[in-house]
């Protein structure tokens, strides 16, 4: 009988070893193991939960099939773990990564966070699909000189020439480009295609700016193209613009910055009243980076905004304010070129001078234009925000998407 519970108790144990569930699926990760983890894989997905969270134990199994069968696509060491934080006994891990709500998943390449957060399907099939877009190389091989003549000049452009794939240097730019390439396009060309164009050994990365949209020039990395940190701080100041352009795609990850939009409503057709913000906001609004969002949209997508303003396409091009409460509209366009007067439009809103003048009328000078169908009325509240619907709420998102 004892020999029988000990072949029992054997058996068990084996079992228990080799299928241990816990140690199954996404990789768990605690203080001890998330610095080595995220150093050394070039793409990270962190599912972190709390074991009492209904919605965390309806995700569990789902991340954790996904999680085996991305190891099973993707088994190269240092490619993409799928990894858990199990939030109540690793409090310091999920503080340091600001966990609010259970489940939350977020993505990291390089060892850094992305601006955006997973927020797509939460099935077997999403996940394994998500990973494999995100693993997709980011960067477009040019076989002859004449192909960069054809690149979007409405994009900003890193163009890398080198002697060969395998160099030291581009495996740098390859992991900067993962990691930007959100933000930018990049390209790159190879041996006898670009030998003309750099001194054999020496490869060269350029920076080519959205010449269509701004007025800046193209400019040559002198830095240490072996040093990661230093190339990717260097592209993600020229990829990522003081101004940028809002769209459907982004507009949540611009919204969770939270810092209100001052936005250059244009026309399709018109990219010189682009050009002209840009040059603007980089010559006398630079100071205020910290504090507002300098955006362009394209006013025919974003209609229903220019409709809270009492506005039409016919009004354009036009700029306004999005204080994520209310809408303010700067009154006359022209004005942006007179210095100071853009300046002092987003001082009036950190002061809440626009507001007062909504609920008062003009204090000294009419600095914000009233939005009324009936000159005789003037509104008592500004038009609320439009933008703040294109939140972290994915209903809102939609809503108004399918609104515009």
């Amino acid at each position: 009988m004892a020999s029988v519970k000990l072949v029992i108790f054997q058996y068990v144990m084996v079992v228990y070893m080799f299928y241990n569930p816990t140690n199954s699926g996404a990789v768990k990760l605690t203080s001890e193991n998330i610095d080595m983890t995220l150093a050394s894989n070039e793409l990270v997905l962190i599912n972190f939960y709390a074991d009492w969270c209904r919605f965390s134990n309806i995700l569990q199994p789902i991340f954790d099939e996904a999680a085996e069968k991305v190891q099973a696509a993707f088994p190269e060491a240092g490619k993409v773990v799928m990894g858990k934080v199990d939030c109540d006994r690793e409090s310091a891990v999920a503080a340091r990564f600001h966990i609010t709500k259970y489940p939350t998943l977020k993505v990291l390449r390089n060892g850094q966070p992305t601006k955006r957060e997973y927020r797509g399907a939460r099935t077997v099939e999403a996940f394994t699909e998500f990973i494999r877009k995100q693993l997709e190389d980011p960067i477009k091989e040019f076989q002859n000189m004449k192909d960069l003549e054809q690149l979007d000049s409405k994009k900003r452009i890193v163009v890398g020439y080198f002697d060969r794939r395998d160099m030291p240097e581009y495996n740098t730019f390859r992991r900067v480009a993962t990691n930007l390439k959100e933000d930018c396009q990049f390209h790159v060309g190879f041996g006898d295609v670009v030998q003309a164009l750099h001194p054999p050994g020496h490869p060269i990365i350029v920076f080519r700016p959205d010449v269509a949209v701004s007025n800046e020039n193209d400019e040559t990395y002198m830095g240490d193209l072996r040093n990661f940190d230093e190339l990717n701080i260097w592209v993600q100041e020229k990829c990522v613009p003081l101004v940028r352009e809002i769209t459907f795609e982004n507009a949540e990850e611009l919204t969770e910055e939270g810092l209100p939009f001052l936005i250059l409503f244009y026309s399709p057709d018109d990219l010189d009243s682009i050009k002209d913000f840009k040059a603007i906001v980089q010559m006398d609004l630079i100071s205020e980076k910290q504090n507002v969002n300098f955006l362009t949209a394209d006013g025919k997508r974003f209609a229903h905004p220019l409709h809270h303003l009492g506005k039409t396409q016919a009004d354009l091009p036009l700029i306004a304010i999005d204080s994520f409460r209310h809408m303010y509209l700067f009154p006359n366009y022209k004005d942006i070129f007179v210095p100071g007067k853009l300046k002092q439009f987003l001082n009036d809103l950190y002061s809440g001078k626009l507001h007062r003048e909504f609920h008062y009328g003009p204090e000294k000078e009419t600095t914000v234009e009233a939005i009324t169908n009936d000159d005789s009325k003037k509104p008592t509240t500004p038009p609320e925000s439009t933008f703040k619907k294109l939140g972290p709420s994915k209903n809102r998102y939609t809503l108004l998407k399918d609104e515009l």
